[in-house]
């Protein structure tokens, strides 16, 4: 799969995105500040297909990284770049993305939603596999968000479609609700499990014979077997 560089200074949030990141088969490098991120760039660019940065990082900031890597690229195959902040300012976004960052996401986030803007985002830069993926009768297309059953297709909510790939990413894996509840509604939701088996139900519903793909973990949670 790909490279990918998570520089931010906080290691239980390098280590919750690495972790998602893993599952969909990347490799991962760590760095825990902006100097230590941009050595690393200059070292790996070659082999190198995303970084992601956290804005306020000590020292050399997300900013005063991604300026060095443009400045620096002249002429290079262009690197890929996430700025990852708890700024939600729109004057910061705007910087960014004028700064070159090719995508902005903001703190907190549901990592499952953040390794699929990952996926999105090396497929737009030619760095990634098909987006679509068959298994049985349910078919997944995560750049266009289409989820059909036997070529029909099926209108899932926003947590609905996060809950599914979730599932189908961690495939045979029991996984249990509190997984579930970190890994779609975010590390910082403090809602009741319940929510999960409701979604989980209405999942199953909507995707009629598709639907006992998601077995039931007594006592425990689910598991997604396709």
């Amino acid at each position: 799969m790909s490279t990918i560089l998570i520089a931010d200074d906080e290691a239980r949030i390098r280590r919750l995105v690495s972790d998602f990141l893993k599952r969909d088969g990347h490799t991962i490098l760590e760095a825990a500040d902006g100097k230590a991120a941009l050595e690393l760039i200059e070292n790996r660019r070659p082999t190198l297909d995303l970084a992601i940065l956290d804005v306020m990082m000590p020292g050399m900031d997300g900013f005063e990284v991604l300026r060095e890597i443009r400045e620096q690229e002249n002429g290079e195959k262009h690197l890929p770049v996430m700025l990852l902040t708890a700024r939600a300012e729109d004057a910061d976004q705007v910087r960014g993305l004028e700064g070159g960052a090719d995508d902005y996401v903001t703190k907190p986030f549901s990592p499952i939603v953040l390794a699929a803007r990952v996926r999105t985002l090396l497929k737009r830069e030619g760095r990634a596999a098909s987006p679509l993926e068959i298994i049985g009768l349910l078919s997944v297309n995560e750049l266009r968000r289409e989820v059909l059953v036997e070529d029909q297709p099926v209108d899932l909510t926003p947590k609905e479609y996060e809950l599914l790939i979730y599932f189908k990413n961690n495939r045979s894996i029991a996984l249990s609700r509190e997984s579930i509840l970190n890994a779609v509604w975010g590390y910082d939701y403090f809602g009741d499990l319940r929510t999960v088996d409701t979604h989980v139900k209405k999942l199953r519903a909507k995707l009629g014979c598709c639907g006992s793909m998601i077995e039931t973990v007594r006592g425990y949670g689910y598991r997604f077997e396709g």
